[in-house]
This record gives structure tokens, C-alpha cells and sequence, in this order.
């Protein structure tokens, strides 16, 4: 069976969310399709210790604020999870979850958007599936002959889980610093952390606030053709949350370089010096999560789909919110992508005026 609708969104985390809520607000009609069995987008199997950069009131999507959590001014992951289910449930989103989309085709006038559970007619589509389901592991020499463990950001939960062992931690983002910071103050694993570079800690007084100021500005200036800012890249590469600021000032949380190959039982740098470890954590960043266009052939040679905004520059039916600046300054953050999500959506009505 062929379902009818004006818009399909794809991916029922904070996104796809946002862009329901400004979607309902136009009058369209709409579903949202989900492959996550509950709500919480990502946020659901995040590790334990992860905290928000920024406080509830600076952590909201569009017209609902993020309650404060008791005893925390920056909201833990189980608090993101409340929230967005109770958004979800709040504004009455038609959310489908448990139901992978596998392709986007065309179809005349029309998108048809194929899922395992049902297809889809749409006149406009709006994917918001994310990074989370794609992360990214580097072709690193000797990688497939280590006989430890080797798990990335995704699958990491919690200290306890490596209670006793030696553990390297390779990346240095945010989820870098802050796995290799959890484990480093649990007090009973090893850990050695291993950067590309040397880690840039922004300043302490730093947060999500500040970040999506920057992120904004920096398109601004791009969009009105001045001198490209720099960013957030410009502040650092790691907001000094708690907990990795703790580590630091206790001299717990200081990077070696990386290392040249993995070896069966450890790691080894270029001038010969070898490191045992038990696993290997890779917090190596993401890729979009975007198989499910590849009919519409659309990807360039960057991975990326080209945009004007967040509207697909080949294919105007199509808007992606929440991959990364590229669809738009802090777009894959709680309180950058409900702007966005207000744009997209007011494009799309104004397209099917038309049509």
C-alpha cells in the first residue's frame, strides 16, 4: 500500500522533531518515519557520563523549553531523552518508529520513500537521519591484526567496562576528551590518549551559548560575502566541560601524538616506541547517514550533497537538516536546528503553493 502526504521527514530525533513541530505550524500534512523503536533520537544510546555543552534554557527546540534537571547545570543524556519524548508527545507529532526508510526515488511529481514497513508519496521530503548509525574508523595501519578489543564512540557506555585493562583513546574532539577523561577519573583503567595534534581546550567559560553565537556569526559573514571568521574551529576543538576540565588541571589528561600502526597487543609510534593496550577506542567522528538517497543521485565527491540552505541545490523537493554545518550554522545542535527546521518548512510551503 502507496500512502499520500505533502512531506515526509525522515528521522524522528531532535531534527526531525523541530522540523515536525514548524511543519504542523504551516498546515501541512505530514509523517515522520523513524528506526528507532523509542524516542530520544541518538541521545538513547549515548554513554553514561555524556552531559549537554550548554543549560536546559540554551538546549531547547522550538516552542518548548528544556525543564532544568535538578542538580545539574549542564543536563544529562537520560534528561535530553524525557525531553524530546515529551515534545514528541506535546505537540502530537506523528512519529512512526520502528520503520526504516531504505530509498528515495523519483516519481514523476512526486518522492516515493521506501520503508521496510510501508511506501510513501510525498511532495517534499525532508531527511534528518543524522551521523550516529554511520561513524567513521580510519585506515589505520595494523588495525585488523590487533587482538583487543576495538569499539568507537558509539559502543562506549561506561568505565566499568574496562575495569583493570589498558585502554587507548584515539581522537581529539569532544568525545575524545570526554571518554578518555571518564576513564582516566574512574581510577581503575589505564588510559593513554592519542591525538591527530595537540588538543585545543577553549576557553573554561566556553559553552554551547557561546558555540552557536560563533556558528551563526560565521555564516552570516559568509552569506553577506566577508571574510570567512573561522568559526568555532577557531576557538579550540574541546569545550572544557567538568569533568574534562578536572581531569585536565590534574594533569590526567595529557595526549600523545598518534601513533603509526596497531601491533597484535598494543600500538607503536614512528620512532619505535610501543604501547600494550587491552582495546582500542576510536573517537574518530562520523559520516552523514545517507544511503537512503542514493537514487536520487545527488552526492558529490565530498560524501556531501551540495545545498542552498538546508533545499538540495539538485533536487528542490529535498531539504537535509541536522548533518553539520553544511546544511546550516550549528544544524545538528538542539538549539541551532529549530531555525532551520523554520526555514526548511517555509520553503517547502511555498514550493507546493506552486505545484
Amino acid at each position: 500500500m502507496t500512502n499520500l502526504v505533502d512531506v515526509v521527514v525522515i528521522g524522528g530525533g531532535q531534527a526531525g522533531l523541530a522540523s515536525g513541530y514548524h511543519l504542523r505550524r504551516r498546515g501541512l500534512d505530514f509523517t515522520v518515519l523513524d528506526a528507532d523503536p523509542a524516542p530520544g533520537g541518538s541521545w538513547q544510546h549515548m554513554w553514561d557520563s555524556l552531559h549537554l555543552f550548554s543549560p536546559a534554557e540554551h538546549s531547547s527546540l522550538p516552542g518548548r523549553l528544556m525543564p532544568a534537571q535538578a542538580g545539574e547545570t549542564y543536563p544529562d543524556a537520560g534528561h535530553v531523552i524525557d525531553y524530546l519524548a515529551d515534545y514528541e508527545k506535546r505537540y502530537d507529532l506523528p512519529v512512526q518508529h520502528g520503520t526504516r526508510v531504505d530509498a528515495v526515488r523519483r516519481d514523476g511529481e512526486r518522492l516515493l520513500v521506501e520503508a521496510d514497513t510501508a511506501t510513501w508519496q510525498a511532495r517534499a521530503v525532508i531527511s534528518a537521519t543524522g551521523t550516529w548509525s554511520r561513524p567513521f574508523l580510519p585506515a589505520v595501519p595494523g588495525r585488523r591484526t590487533f587482538a583487543g578489543r576495538q569499539l568507537h564512540t558509539v559502543n562506549y557506555r561506561a568505565p566499568a567496562d574496562f575495569t583493570g585493562q589498558r585502554v587507548v583513546v584515539v581522537g581529539g574532539g569532544n568525545s575524545g576528551a570526554q571518554i578518555a577523561a571518564d576513564l582516566a577519573l574512574d581510577g581503575q583503567v589505564e588510559v593513554t590518549w592519542v591525538t591527530q595534534r595537540p588538543p585545543r581546550f577553549l576557553a573554561d567559560d566556553i559553552d554551547g551559548r557561546a558555540l552557536f553565537d560563533v556558528a551563526t556569526a560565521r555564516r552570516r559573514a559568509l552569506d553577506d560575502g566577508r571574510d570567512d571568521t573561522g568559526g568555532v574551529g577557531s576557538l579550540g576543538d574541546i569545550v572544557a566541560v567538568p569533568p574534562v576540565r578536572a581531569d585536565r588541571d590534574a594533569g590526567l589528561l595529557t595526549a600523545k601524538p598518534m601513533f603509526s600502526q596497531l601491533s597484535a597487543d598494543g600500538v607503536r609510534w614512528a620512532d619505535g616506541c610501543r604501547e600494550s593496550a587491552d582495546a582500542v577506542i576510536w573517537c574518530t567522528g562520523f559520516r552523514p547517514a545517507l544511503s537512503h538517497l542514493a537514487p536520487l543521485q545527488l552526492r558529490g565527491t565530498s560524501g556531501h550533497i551540495a545545498t542552498e540552505g538546508t533545499r538540495a541545490v539538485g533536487e528542490p523537493r529535498l531539504h537535509l537538516l541536522g548533518y553539520g554545518d553544511w546544511t546550516g550554522p550549528a544544524s545538528a545542535t538542539l538549539i541551532g536546528v529549530g531555525r532551520l527546521a523554520r526555514d526548511a518548512a517555509r520553503n517547502i510551503a511555498e514550493l507546493l503553493a506552486h505545484n
